[in-house]
């Protein structure tokens, strides 16, 4: 097999298959393996696995196994299975024939399970569960050995084929490994290999009434079906060596290598199977392909695309220490691949009724207007407009205040592709006192949006004619959750992890307002609304006559954001290494005079201060000094800044959510370790430089002076 080169810089897990293919290991193959359970829909924890293990294949010309670990029969199910298929085929990856059950192997495994009790590796239990965890031991004592563990193998061999028989209850006898009572890896103390459970299998029904525990059947699994690395997550960083011993103890040859990296931990969201579940069975979402889970349905039913999942999935790397990575670096992926595909369409979503006065009655005329500003390709459609319109009910206010440069009584403004128009009166409901509708003039020489005479306005606003106006149900999606760190809130405050479920991460608007051209969107289909967000059609509630779209994704609101910071675009520099501080200015004590060469204030003012929001932290491996930040700065993309912090921030995942100052005009540096996109202000001496950071609520993109 030809080997691939990886990218540079690589991550620690390619590093190893680089080294293994260097040194013939394997003759020369990677095989790698996606084991769900079929328990549940994947999530977004997954998509991660599933990047890594079908990327590496692809990178190394190798293969990617999908196998269905399903060895508890409790909760497992062909629902599971189909959803998994599903999803991962939506993501972008196959496995062509090698889809696998580890059910396949229960024959295979119950003979592996039989060798160990012959080659006195393996017996047969009677201890109470209650017992065994007395026995077992703790992290400071070492265990007792079961009083059955010296049981003959004949001995052993009867009774395990009586488990199989089914003349057992559960929970009266299980086969444990005899390893070592004492290890200091609590794991190693006879672990459980199989136990009787007479439930019925969704795919071998009641052919077995004894099922493999993970630990054994995961490695034999991985063996059988010659997997050369085994790519999991930190949490089975302690089952290892068990999963080394079990291979040690029943094959020979070439053999699979566990490998764990961290998992996924996003900001706002959980990605716990059994809390997934429970939010499901006890009504807090719809199901589990509901828009506002982390599963891949539903993230797939809210809009996202595979292209943006599989984007955040690389942005994120690969890691050996766990951390929180914040969900705005996801959201910021899928505005990012939205913003280049989906077609620009006029949607009102609170429509408020507007009559122009001056144009005439029955008439109807069509604005020619592109799906995309700046993608010709995607062509353009027909937007009709009359003399009764629709516009946005925040886009007027009676009494405006400063800055804001929307419809106001006297004020002009420009309706998007057709024509500007004055408000000339306002219509209220005489019982509530509430607005009902505009009265406006137009001037029929601004056709198109300019005027003649060169005047400017300063508001551009959506609208649809009433005329022609499509009903639509739209759902404004949100976060699921209202704090950051779900699991450390409901730690710190003895709350349940429901108590902070965002009560409006969903509102539905039923009477909304869109331009003729959506209709018959076939499902899925991404829109941008103008001055929305990015929305698509429900893939479930949709039907004729029946217009459901679901909110993607917001846009930034230039009205709550008016200083908005346009992204510089980076020219090739120079490759360059870190530049510490010169040893004179670092160990200057304090209180005296710098002696760096003064600067004007001109000078000053050509830097160019933002608020920036750290949205992911990391050590930079190969260096004891800096820290990769991922700086959310209100642009198209959040920067990728490296600051000579670490030795104040050991675990610099705790500055992941604080607000700092970025020199944002800086040119861009070509690092060693990548490229640096701004500079972060700190304050310190000597090695310890820690984060300017502020009082009071800025905003990401904020000048700061």
């Amino acid at each position: 097999m030809d080997q691939v080169q990886s990218p540079s810089p690589s991550d620690f897990i390619r590093e190893i298959i680089e080294k293994d293919l260097k040194d013939g290991k394997n003759h020369g193959r990677v095989a790698t393996r996606f084991p769900p359970e079929p328990n549940g829909y994947p999530h977004i924890g997954h998509a991660k696995s599933l990047c890594l293990n079908f990327g590496i294949a692809k990178q190394y010309g190798g293969t990617c196994n999908l196998r269905m670990d399903d060895t508890d029969p409790s909760g497992e199910d062909m629902e599971y299975v189909n959803s998994i298929i599903e999803d991962i085929r939506w993501l972008g990856f196959d496995w062509d024939d090698r889809l696998y059950y580890a059910s396949d192997y229960y024959e295979k495994l119950y003979q592996y399970a039989l060798q160990m009790i012959k080659s006195g590796k393996a017996y047969v239990c009677e201890l109470t569960a209650e017992e065994t965890r007395q026995y077992r031991g703790s992290l400071t004592e070492p265990g007792k050995e079961s009083p059955y563990r010296n049981r003959t193998v004949d001995e052993n061999l009867a009774l395990f084929e009586r488990m199989r028989s089914g003349e057992f209850e559960e929970g009266s006898y299980v086969l444990r490994a005899k390893i070592d009572m004492a290890s200091p890896n609590m794991t190693m103390r006879d672990p459980v290999m199989y136990r009787i459970k007479k439930e019925n299998h969704y795919r071998t029904g009641n052919r077995w009434c004894i099922y493999p525990m993970y630990d054994f059947a995961h490695c034999l699994s991985d063996y059988i079906e010659s997997i050369t690395h085994s790519i999991c997550t930190l949490e089975f960083e302690n089952n290892r060596p068990l999963y080394d011993w079990f291979l040690d103890q029943l094959v020979e040859g070439d053999r699979p290598q566990q490998i764990e990296f961290a998992r996924l931990n996003l900001t706002y969201t959980v990605l716990s199977k059994r809390r997934l579940i429970e939010l499901v069975d006890h009504g807090f979402v719809s199901g589990w392909d509901d828009p506002r889970m982390p599963t891949l349905s539903g993230m797939r039913r809210r809009g996202f695309t595979p292209e943006a999942i599989q984007n955040f999935c690389e942005r994120i790397g690969v890691a050996k220490n766990n951390s929180m990575i914040d969900v705005a670096l996801l959201e910021n992926c899928v505005r990012d691949d939205l913003n280049k595909r989906a077609p620009r369409v006029m949607a009102v979503l609170q429509p408020l009724k507007v009559t122009i006065e001056n144009y005439p009655e029955g008439k109807t005329e069509e604005f020619e207007i592109p799906y995309h500003p700046e993608n010709a390709a995607m062509g353009s459609r027909k937007v009709p407009f009359s003399r009764t319109l629709f516009i946005e009910r925040d886009d007027f206010l009676e009494n405006p205040p400063g800055k804001f440069f929307r419809l106001a009584p006297g004020r002009e403004v420009r309706l998007r592709g057709a024509y500007f128009i004055t408000c000339t009166g306002v219509e209220k409901d005489e019982r509530s006192g509430e607005i009902s509708g505009l009265r406006c003039t137009y001037d029929p020489e601004t056709k198109g949006g300019d005027a003649p005479d060169g005047r400017k306005v300063k508001g551009t606003l959506h609208w649809v004619s009433a005329e022609h106006a499509v009903s639509a149900e739209v759902r404004l999606y949100d976060r699921l959750f209202t704090v950051e760190n779900i699991g450390a809130e409901a730690e710190k405050t003895g709350k349940n992890y429901t108590d902070f479920l965002n009560m409006e991460s969903l509102i539905a608007l039923k009477e909304c307002k869109l331009e003729p051209s959506v209709l018959n969107s076939p499902q899925l289909k991404n829109y941008q609304f103008e001055r929305q967000g990015y929305f698509c059609v429900d893939s479930k509630d949709n039907r004729e006559g029946q217009l459901v779209f679901n909110r993607t994704i917001t846009l930034r609101d230039s009205w709550a954001k008016i200083e908005k910071s346009v992204f510089k675009s980076a020219r090739p520099a120079q490759e360059t290494k870190a530049v510490e501080m010169p040893p004179k200015h670092r160990d200057e004590p304090k209180g005296s005079r710098s002696e760096l060469p003064e600067v004007s204030i001109d000078d000053f003012a050509k830097l160019d201060f933002r608020v920036g929001r750290i949205m992911d932290a990391e050590p930079v491996t190969g260096s004891d000094k800096l820290v990769k930040l991922m700086v959310d700065v209100n642009e198209e993309k959040p920067r990728q800044i490296f600051a000579g912090i670490r030795p104040a921030y050991p675990d610099p995942t705790h500055l992941i959510g604080k607000k700092v100052i970025v020199v944002a005009n800086l040119k861009p540096r070509r690092m060693k370790f990548g490229l640096s996109e701004g500079m972060i202000l700190a304050a310190g001496s000597g090695d310890i430089w820690k984060i300017c950071t502020f009082d009071g609520n800025p905003e990401p993109g904020d000048k700061v002076s």
